[in-house]
Formats: C-alpha cells, structure tokens, sequence
C-alpha cells in the first residue's frame, strides 16, 4: 500500500470525495435510499457507504477497505468473469417476475425471508412463487439472522415436503450458537441442507468462530465489512469452508470491489451475490455492473460527473458523511 500520513490521506481523499443517495427499486431490509462516499486514489474510484445506523468503529473498518481498493497493492486476480445471482427482496408473490426483471437470466436467485411484520406463510408463499416462475433457477434463502431455530426448521420442513430444493439456507438465525443447532437438527431430515453464514462472520471479533463451531457450510464474505480483500482472503483461507462473495447494497463501485475479491479467490464454487446494482434505480457511471446471462466482469468503473450530480446527496447529509469521515480517519 502507498505510505501515506493521515494527513496526506484525508487530504487526497478530500479532493475528490462525492455523496451520492440513489432510491433503491424496492425497499430492501428497511432501506429506500442507498448513500456512499465515493473517493479516487491511484488505483482508481473506491466507496465507503457503511450503513447509516453504524458506528464510527464500525464504519472505519469499511473505510478502511475503501482505502486498500483505492491506494493499497492490486490483488492477483484468476479469474475474469463471475457468476452471479439474482436478489429477491421480500415482496408479495404477484411481484415476483416484475422484481426479477432488471436481473435478467439468471441461474440462481437469492430470497429474502423473515422480514419483520412477515409470516413463514408469507415467505413460502413467495419461495413458491419463483419456483413456478423459474422452475429451472437455484434457489438461495437469506433470513438475515431473523428466525428461531424452530421457525426455521418449520420452514426447512415445509419445503422438504413441498420437493422445493435449497443451493443453501444462509443466516437462517441469529448467534453462532443457533446457526450450529440448527444446523445439526436439519440435516437429520434433510441431509443434503447446507447452511451459510453472513452476519456471524461480519458482526463478530471472530469470522473464523463460525467454523470452529460447526455452524455451517459455507462462509458469505462482504469485503467492505471485513476491512478489505486482504483480510477477507485471510478469513477465508483459514476457515476452510466453500466462499460465496456477496454485495451491501453498493454502487458499481463497491461492487467492483467485491468483483475483485471474488476474482482472487483460489476456489469459487458458488454463484455470487454481486448483482445488486440492479436494485439501485441508477448509478454513478454509464457503463453499470450489472450482469449479462447471469455473469459480470472483473474491471474496475469510470465515474460520470453527471451521475454525480444526479444523484447528489443533499447538503446536509454530505456533511453527516464528510464529518463521519473525519471521526473514521482517525481510526483506521
């Protein structure tokens, strides 16, 4: 990485930094809006966009993500095109297809579940749905750690009996604990059930306890939130278990990041979720990440002044952001 002083940081980064807020399609785990701090280094473009509701000591480890993408060593890629799937956020049945629309083809699709006010009827009614409507697509669960154990063995159950197959289950429940019982108790009647891990890889001290404990299959790596591609290849090298690489609501920027990690990744067995540009009503360049026959390129993205200026953040919102940047500065 390019030795900088803090100083010499924050001033190169202050000479091109943008906020952008761009309306997302359909909410999305409680968010309309997607705001990110855009900023170039000599590498190119990078964004900082940890959600609003997070702490500085939080928000600086995605800065400081941002800042190895921007100023830090290029990683050694081996791979030029990734596979991606598609996201479905928790909306009634009948809105299914239109949802789906700006992914295009797509092998795989992801389902959000257990969406606060939502029942489990809700959500198998939804899961049916794209199976019917994509009879031939893999299908993914993401419950962002909101059932119990027996509300997702319940769901599990309902599923097997329907014949509906799962690519995986990820953050069915919340602690690292509940992913492991839940984990044991749902392969004795479904073998086959592979679960993934999110937020008990990212919201802990240590990624690596999910491993340690037997809580699951696979590991979802966010590189924003684990503090950049180096640590993120770190993670998973140690752990041992298969990678999925996925998105926090970015701009082709953020998703250029993870594009990269996914890139160097010795072994990528499983569809990414990296197509979440397709969610966002519009972006900050002309040429967007988002997937054609169900893959992206690796390449980094050429900003647009214009889209800059279209979706700039309101003023005093960019200077929220610009004072948090200069509280996470201190702490990277």
């Amino acid at each position: 990485m390019q030795k900088l002083t803090k100083a010499e940081l924050a001033a190169t980064i202050g000479q091109s930094a943008r906020v952008v807020s761009i309306p997302l399609r359909t909410r999305f785990r409680g968010v309309t809006e997607r705001e990110a701090l855009l900023f170039q280094g000599p590498n190119g473009w990078a964004e900082w966009a940890p959600f609003v509701e997070y702490e500085d000591e939080e928000a600086a480890i995605w800065l400081n993500a941002a800042i190895e993408f921007a100023f830090g060593d290029e990683p050694e890629l081996v791979r030029e095109r990734i596979g991606i799937n598609a996201t479905l956020a928790a909306v009634a049945p009948d809105a299914v297809e239109s949802t789906l629309a700006p992914f295009g083809a797509f092998r795989t699709v992801k389902i959000k579940v257990a969406e606060p006010g939502q029942s489990l009827n809700q959500d198998l009614a939804r899961i049916g749905q794209v199976r019917k409507s994509f009879p031939q697509a893999r299908l993914r669960l993401d419950a962002n750690g909101g059932y119990s154990v027996d509300e997702a063995l319940a769901l599990v159950g309902m599923l097997t009996e329907n014949g509906i197959p799962l690519d995986y289950f990820e953050q069915p429940c919340k602690t690292i604990a509940e992913l492991a019982e839940f984990r044991v108790r749902a392969k004795r009647f479904n073998a086959g059930l592979r679960v993934a891990a999110d937020e008990s890889v990212r919201k802990v001290s240590d990624p690596l306890a999910v491993a340690q404990a037997g809580a699951a299959d696979i590991l979802v790596l966010k590189v924003a939130p684990l503090g950049g591609i180096s640590r993120a290849l770190d993670i998973a090298r140690e752990a041992g278990l298969p990678v999925v690489v996925s998105s926090a609501l970015d701009t082709s920027v953020g998703i250029s990041m993870g594009l990269h990690l996914a890139a160097t990744l010795p072994e990528l067995e499983f569809d990414c979720g990296l197509g979440t540009a397709a969610m966002l009503i519009g972006d900050v360049t002309r040429e967007p990440l988002i997937a054609v026959d169900g893959y992206l390129d690796v390449r980094r993205v050429e900003i647009d002044e214009s889209k800059l200026e279209v979706f700039a953040a309101e003023d005093h919102r960019a200077d929220w952001w610009f004072e948090r940047l200069e509280r996470c500065l201190a702490l990277v």
